[in-house]
Formats: structure tokens, sequence, C-alpha cells
């Protein structure tokens, strides 16, 4: 089979209105249809290059193309994988002496203390900066994903926001966990960016210590160096105000332990569930990748040009999520996170 022929194999065997069941193919099928794709548009081979009509039918002008959600999620699961967020946030709720608990350093998952109880509309709305991976191929019920094998069933990556409700989550954690703070609404971008795409640009992980638990061990560099940016327009302004720069390199824990965490009790993961990092911050002010953060929890102003400041987004903010890995005078982007803030409903 040729390499036109692979690639018109894989794509109308499956893609249909989602990526769903392209991801189920496995890894080998999206190294093969990447790798024809890049032979089909490179400059040297003539098939679409020189053939007007076959060119005009498979690509689409970006200006007039609409992106849609590009698969059917599933499940979903968010990490808590920053470790200066986790301090960061640690120290607000607990003080700096208990900033971090000892499990964090063993899993990647948290806790918060609750606050009194109130009703109405989220007064600490705000934003949370992380990356997202889609599944590919996934696993049988009681089939647990080995961290080795784990590359093998991530896609690829997308920016998200995990828009939060600061006040509600803070009351509702204990016992709860994450609810209604956090299930009202979640960004993502319109590229799914796949792993083989981003591998120029890995870096070696972070040293961890404690030395985690033999199934969450993995000498394979897995850290990615990406560029990652939030931008706030307030209402009176008319260009966005830079919040937060900082790189995806500050994911304490990575992908592979995230999937294999999640899966060593024999959880099952399908095609397209999304897997979340939690917040990425850095360990300045200016790397802090949420308001909760970069306010610290209320008590400073930010700065958003023209006299207009926050503590936490307000009816009508635009928040602007972007990213990329840069080479040598290329770079690949994940496209724009983009959302505007509306009125509560009303009860």
């Amino acid at each position: 089979m040729d390499s036109f022929a692979s690639l018109c194999f894989f794509f109308s065997s499956s893609l249909k209105s989602t990526l769903n069941a392209f991801l189920a193919l496995g890894y080998d099928a999206w190294r093969e249809a990447r790798k024809c794709l890049q032979m089909l548009l490179a400059a040297e081979e003539s098939m679409l290059r020189d053939d007007v009509s076959l060119r005009s039918r498979a690509f689409v002008q970006q200006s007039s193309a609409m992106m849609h959600l590009p698969a059917e999620i599933g499940d979903y699961t968010d990490f808590y994988s920053s470790r200066d967020h986790a301090t960061n946030v640690g120290i607000m709720f607990r003080g700096k002496e208990n900033a971090l608990m000892p499990n964090w350093y063993v899993t990647p998952k948290h806790t918060i203390t609750a606050q009194p109880s109130i009703f109405g509309p989220s007064k600490q709305l705000d934003i949370e900066l992380e990356m997202a991976f889609f599944v590919g191929k996934g696993n049988k019920l009681g089939e647990p994903i080995p961290v080795e094998k784990a590359h093998e069933h991530i896609f690829g990556m997308v920016l998200m926001n995990d828009w939060s409700a600061r006040d509600i989550q803070a009351w509702e954690y204990v016992p709860l966990g994450p609810f209604l703070g956090k299930n009202f609404g979640t960004t993502i971008s319109p590229w799914v960016v796949p792993m083989e795409a981003l591998m120029p640009f890995v870096e070696p992980n972070p040293l961890q210590d404690p030395v985690p638990l033999p199934y969450l061990r993995h000498d394979e560099p897995y850290t990615f160096n990406i560029n990652l940016f939030v931008a706030v327009k307030g209402v009176n302004r008319q260009q966005a105000c830079v919040t937060c720069c900082v790189s995806s390199q500050y994911m304490y824990w990575s992908m592979k332990q995230q999937l294999a965490h999640h899966t060593v009790n024999g959880c099952n993961v399908r095609p397209a569930d999304l897997l979340a990092s939690g917040t990425i911050s850095g360990p300045d002010p200016e790397s802090f990748g949420s308001m909760l953060e970069l306010s610290w929890r209320g008590s400073k102003n930010i700065d958003l040009g023209d006299g207009e400041t926050r503590t936490f987004l307000k009816d009508g903010d635009e928040v602007t999520l972007s990213g990329y890995c840069e080479g040598r005078g290329y770079r690949v982007g994940f496209g724009l996170c983009e959302g505007k803030i509306l009125p509560a409903l009303q009860q």
C-alpha cells in the first residue's frame, strides 16, 4: 500500500465527525498517518503541490474554517501536577509550615480547607492555566497501563482553562472534593498537537524527591518545553494584558505518571478521555497560572492597565490562553483558548 492509499485508509476508516475512532487505532497508526501527511506536504512531493483540483479539495482556508470540539469527550480527570502552584495554594490555606502535605509527593492529587456557606453567584471567579492530553487507545477494565507503556496511550495535547469559582471550591472541598466550583465550564484550544510533534521539545524530567513509588517511576524524558501565556482584557480595555508567562516544564508529575496512577487500580480509560495537568505555575509572581495566586487570594490587585485592576474576574472580562513550542525558525502552536465571562444565571 503506497503512502497516499495508506493515509486514505486510515482516515476513511476512522475519521467521521470526531477523532474518537482514529484515536482508538493506536500508537502505530497515529505515527503512520503523521508520516504520510508529512510526505504529502513536503515541498518536493508533487502529488498535492502540482494538482490544483486535488489541493482545492484537500485544504480549507484557515480564515473560513470553523473549529469544532475535536473529539467526543467521555471521562475527564484533573490532576494537581505543578509544585509551585500546589505550594502557593497550600500557603494560603494552611500556612507556610504546612504548605504541601507529604502525600502530595506520593500521588498527584490534593485537598483544601472548607469555608462558611453562602449561596449566590461566585465572587471569586478564576482561571486555571493548564495543559491536557487526549487518551488515544484505551485499556480494558482491570488492566492497568504501566508507566513504561503510557506514551502509547497518550495521543496529543491541548491548552486548557479549568474555570474555577474559588469561594465555592473552598467551601465544598471538605468533604465533597471538587464539584460545583469546578464543573460549570472548561475551555480547550482548537488544535490537538500529537505527541510526536512535541518530541523535539522534550526535556529531562524534574528531580522527584522522595523517589516515587515503583509504579510511577520512569527514566525516559517526558517533560515538554511549552511557552504558556495568559491574557485578560477587562470590560473597559481595548487590549488584553498579559498576566502570566510560564513554561509547562514546571509540572512536577508527568503525563505518563498521571495516566499510570489513574489506571493502577484497574480503572479503564477510553479514546478521547481528557486528562488535565492542574494549574501550571512557576516560582515567580509573573509565572503564576491563576488569579488566586496572582492576587494572593484577593489581597493584591492585578493591574490590567488604564487604571483597571482585578483580584478575580468580573462579568464582561475576556481571557485568552496561548502557547507554543519554538524551534529554530519555526513554532508549533495550539491555537487560542478563549472565553468571555457572562452574568450568572439567576435563581
